[in-house]
């Protein structure tokens, strides 16, 4: 087990106000446990995003193509330190100015490993040079592409298996946000975005894409 999943997240009730924390490990145990999480998106200036495949060592969902950073607060940290330790623990990438777009909660269950995502999600944007310089770190990040949000629309109803579970919702969430909040807000505060949509969250209580 990496050390990683002894790291703390904050566990949160269905409106996202914390209710106690666990491991990493823990929370993803089946049946899984709500906790916050935060989902990046990097967007250059033509409109393209950068999706990272995650590392074949990853403990859900492996080698999937997913969006540009996630990752878990720990409690009492705010989003925006979150995402920004972590992409620069991830791509070498930060800090960077976070709006977010959005909340999305999904559930999903991974196949390869047993694993469980269940997840109260802060949908976080960023926009970035189209040269943005990036150093992927081989044992969180596969591969990096930029693709077209529409584009990766269609490619995801097409090919699910190859792209993380929540990435659909994401990708929703950035097309479709909020009125813009910069990411500032800590764990505990009300969430920025709109509120979940529980088609999104029952679509994926059956396990996902």
């Amino acid at each position: 087990m990496s050390a990683r999943e002894e790291h703390l997240v904050e566990l949160v009730d269905d409106d996202g106000r914390a209710r106690g924390e666990a491991t990493v490990s823990a929370a993803h145990q089946p049946p899984g446990r709500l906790h916050r999480a935060f989902s990046v998106l990097l967007v250059a200036p033509d409109g393209r995003v950068l999706l990272q495949r995650r590392a074949a060592v990853k403990t859900r969902f492996p080698l999937r193509w997913a969006n540009s950073c996630c990752g878990h607060p720990a409690p009492g940290e705010s989003l925006t330190a979150a995402a920004n330790r972590r992409l620069g623990e991830e791509l070498g990438v930060g800090p960077v100015e976070l709006t977010e777009t959005g909340v999305y909660v999904y559930y999903a269950e991974d196949p390869a490993t047993g694993r469980v995502e269940f997840e109260y999600d802060h949908v976080l944007r960023a926009d970035v040079p189209g040269d943005l310089p990036v150093r992927p770190d081989p044992a969180e990040v596969a591969e990096l592409r930029w693709v077209d949000p529409a584009t990766l629309e269609t490619d995801l109803d097409g090919d699910p298996r190859a792209y993380a579970p929540w990435l659909g919702g994401v990708v929703n969430r950035l097309l479709h946000p909020s009125p813009p909040t910069r990411a500032t807000n800590g764990p505990g505060a009300a969430p920025a975005g709109p509120p979940v949509d529980e088609a999104d969250e029952a679509a994926e209580r059956s396990g996902g894409r």
